[in-house]
């Protein structure tokens, strides 16, 4: 028989073997953290854009349509009015027609800041970068708006400028001139702001863009082909607030002899903006990306 061994002793653990603790380095980062904020928000908008090539594009087509336009016809009536021909009228109403085609430049815009976002996917990286989305939707408004307003306030200047100079009439007083170039650049960059939040809503560039457009024109093409007597008032109040005829009521020349007047087509343009913001910020925060 064999005898048990005595249990060996257990030896002490080698100098080299590492002490308890984490198995690989702790890395801090040099980047310090901070709470984000609207700023933030408003920066990145700013870089996206300026950066992407439809801003330039679109805003360069509006600014060549509203002083080409612009230009062109106060040139037109200068050289075919005679001595007078125009007194007692203020030219700063030539720069309507480069202001309604250019508009539509705006509304593409506009719809493009948000809707092309949803096409690409890159609404995702938006949203994951700022989650909260009320703030991503007021950072692109705000931005937009800015740039909207900035660009065709300084595309109105310079026509009302030029009709003045070219055009022999009287000169502006300081309501129109206030008019004119501010009031139908705020009513425009606000036009581009609803284009915006339609475009959120729709989330396709495409359709919002159409949608715009029909609401743009459609109320004046329709109420041009409405001959029956029975639709005598509603023909009157598809004139009365169309956009076009809103515009115009700016210039002093509403095609009609009733409705908005003064600065109502901007508080009415602001109502339906806000409401429609309203909707587009309730659904943003209950519907998936």
């Amino acid at each position: 028989m064999s005898t048990p061994q005595p249990p060996m002793p257990q030896s002490a653990a080698p100098n080299w073997q590492a002490a308890p603790g984490p198995a690989y380095p702790t890395y801090t980062s040099p980047i310090p953290v901070v709470r984000t904020h609207l700023g933030h928000a408003l920066s990145s908008e700013w870089t996206k854009i300026r950066s992407v090539r439809s801003t330039m594009w679109t805003l360069g087509v509006f600014v060549l349509l509203v002083v080409g336009i612009g230009l062109a016809a106060a040139a037109l009536v200068a050289a075919n009015s005679g001595e007078g021909g125009l007194e007692g009228e203020s030219p700063l109403g030539l720069g309507f027609f480069g202001l309604l085609l250019g508009s539509m430049c705006i509304i593409t815009l506009g719809v493009l800041t948000t809707a092309s976002e949803y096409g690409t996917g890159m609404i995702r990286t938006t949203m994951t970068a700022c989650p909260s989305r009320g703030r991503v939707l007021v950072a692109k408004s705000i931005v937009f708006f800015s740039v909207a307003f900035v660009v065709t306030l300084a595309s109105s200047v310079l026509v009302a400028l030029a009709d003045v100079a070219l055009v022999d009439a009287r000169e502006p007083t300081g309501s129109e001139w206030l008019k004119g170039t501010v009031g139908i650049s705020l009513y425009i960059a606000l036009l581009g702001l609803l284009s915006l939040v339609v475009g959120s809503i729709i989330r396709h560039s495409a359709g919002a863009i159409t949608i715009m457009i029909g609401v743009l024109l459609a109320p004046l093409v329709i109420a041009l082909f409405m001959f029956s007597e029975s639709l005598k008032d509603l023909q009157q109040a598809l004139f009365e607030y169309s956009i076009p005829n809103q515009l115009s009521v700016f210039y002093a020349q509403s095609l009609s002899q009733s409705g908005p007047s003064g600065w109502d087509p901007l508080w009415i343009m602001l109502a339906i903006t806000a409401a429609v913001f309203a909707g587009a910020y309730f659904l943003l925060e209950k519907r998936d990306v």
